[in-house]
């Protein structure tokens, strides 16, 4: 099996297990890239001499093998979760956004598409195709696609925001 195949197995591996990558260089990227399938990893190692205590080190890996392959993904994840958000860590849209679900005491899934590398990219084509928005945020709520930051504010101060939010029992407990 090729070491794409296994990477697109490839969730969550923690480093301090015996015989897994304790032998890998520090600060080192990993790209394997194979049949359109591709995965980015990183990790580090323990400094040695360094006295401070180490924290177990984890990989984490995402990979496709095809378009059809991420939107089969983005509508599994939009099944599965009662609030999505596609974002980017530096979009001021998306955190106004991310921040109005935290005040409303709302834990969406987050996707950061910066943060995927290549993958983020093909993510934000798939999610055009799928909802006719390129931009980030891109809302899902109940799996229903409800827009961009725009939109979600606006239902929001229309009270139909807290409405959608309970229907789907996003809503935590405590505020």
């Amino acid at each position: 099996m090729a070491v794409a195949s296994h990477l697109m197995k490839l969730s969550f591996v923690p480093l301090n297990r015996p015989g897994t990558f304790s032998q890998l260089p520090r600060n080192k990227f990993l790209h394997v890239q194979r049949n359109k399938a591709s995965a980015s990893i990183s990790w580090s190692l323990p400094n040695k001499g360094s006295k401070k205590q180490n924290k177990p080190i984890s990989i984490r890996a995402m990979a496709s093998s095809s378009g059809s392959d991420l939107e089969e993904s983005v509508k599994k994840t939009v099944a599965d979760n009662p609030v999505v958000v596609y974002s980017k860590s530096w979009c001021p849209y998306s955190s106004e956004v991310k921040f109005l679900f935290k005040k409303l005491g709302v834990q969406p899934s987050v996707i950061e598409l910066d943060e995927l590398g290549a993958q983020g990219s093909q993510l934000q084509d798939v999610l055009e195709q799928l909802t006719g928005q390129r931009t980030v945020p891109n809302v899902f709520i109940g799996g229903k696609h409800v827009g961009g930051c725009t939109e979600t504010v606006e239902l929001y101060h229309n009270g139909e925001l807290e409405s959608m939010l309970s229907d789907v029992n996003a809503k935590s407990k405590e505020k």
